[in-house]
């Protein structure tokens, strides 16, 4: 027979919103309101507000939220499940293995990326007397790409670049975050404009660019939490996608030194069009397109002739 006290002792722990109970509510009410990585979502938001790792959360799975805790998560809870983005609420995105601080003046680092960074590392180290290599990273937003190179290549100098001074501010935060900040140097401007600041041409062993480019067409189509929060600058590519991306390769050529590599994400429906681009360059040769992790032609490769 099970006691008045017994009864009482249970309701209460049903009654107690622990971290595993959270956890299950959070990612159910996020399943229901179609917010992306529901799973994920809960634990980044719950460890914000708990102040730990996410991995802490399943270290003390029984823990207790405080009122002040909970208040705090039903607030960010109700922003999430309007999809807005939960880095943004958390003031953090992870890329390549690394933190880094966004917020809502540069897009959100993405998987797909990555692909674009493992690149241009096994080609810089592939190099002979790859020291001192010359890099720009043209649109850098958040600085994940400099930041990532930066720390991997630790003689490497980089230029990164953005319309943007707010990006620039909160990539050089990203540097000094990860002790890169005296490996970059960080230019206002669009495009390759920044980089024609010096006399001469063949400066830079690696141009790579993450830039806008999603088409028209396909604009309305593109996630809530991407459309009404992100910036728009950094993600929209005009008609066909390709504003930022067919003056990228039109000018790289001349900035790269013979044997440098121009190097910039796309969509995949753009393969045959980006190729079609930098096959039409005299100053580019071998363009192919490589696949990202998830298979999906992602990463323009083309080299301006020459050893």
């Amino acid at each position: 027979m099970t006691c008045a006290s017994d009864r009482r002792e249970e309701r209460g722990a049903e009654s107690t919103w622990t971290t595993r109970r959270l956890l299950a509510w959070l990612t159910g009410h996020f399943e229901s309101k179609g917010v992306d990585s529901p799973r994920v979502a809960a634990e980044m938001l719950l460890a914000h507000v708990f102040g730990c790792e996410r991995m802490r959360l399943y270290m003390e799975i029984d823990r207790p939220a405080s009122p002040l805790e909970r208040a705090s998560l039903r607030e960010l809870a109700a922003r999430a499940a309007n999809h807005e983005p939960v880095q943004y609420l958390v003031g953090q995105a992870w890329f390549f293995g690394r933190p880094f601080a966004v917020n809502r003046s540069v897009f959100i680092p993405r998987p797909c990326t990555e692909s674009l960074v493992e690149h241009v590392l096994q080609w810089c180290r592939a190099t002979p007397g790859h020291a001192g290599q010359m890099i720009a990273d043209v649109g850098t937003g958040s600085g994940c790409i400099a930041v990532s190179l930066a720390a991997q290549l630790s003689d490497a100098h980089i230029v990164a670049t953005d319309i943007s001074q707010e990006a620039l501010e909160l990539a050089r935060t990203n540097a000094q975050r990860h002790s890169v900040a005296d490996q970059i140097e960080f230019r206002l401007g669009s495009g390759l404009e920044p980089l024609m600041c010096r006399p001469g041409s063949g400066q830079f062993d690696v141009i790579c660019s993450n830039p806008p480019y999603i088409p028209d067409h396909q604009w309305a189509e593109v996630a809530p939490n991407v459309r009404q929060y992100e910036p728009a600058s950094a993600l929209q590519g005009g008609a066909d996608g390709l504003d930022v991306i067919r003056p990228l390769i039109g000018g790289a050529g001349e900035l790269l030194r013979p044997g440098g590599q121009l190097v910039v994400e796309i969509a995949d429906c753009q393969r045959d069009a980006a190729l079609e681009l930098a096959g039409a360059s005299q100053m580019l040769a071998n363009p192919v397109v490589l696949k990202d992790h998830e298979g999906h032609w992602r990463v323009l490769v083309a080299q301006r002739p020459g050893s």
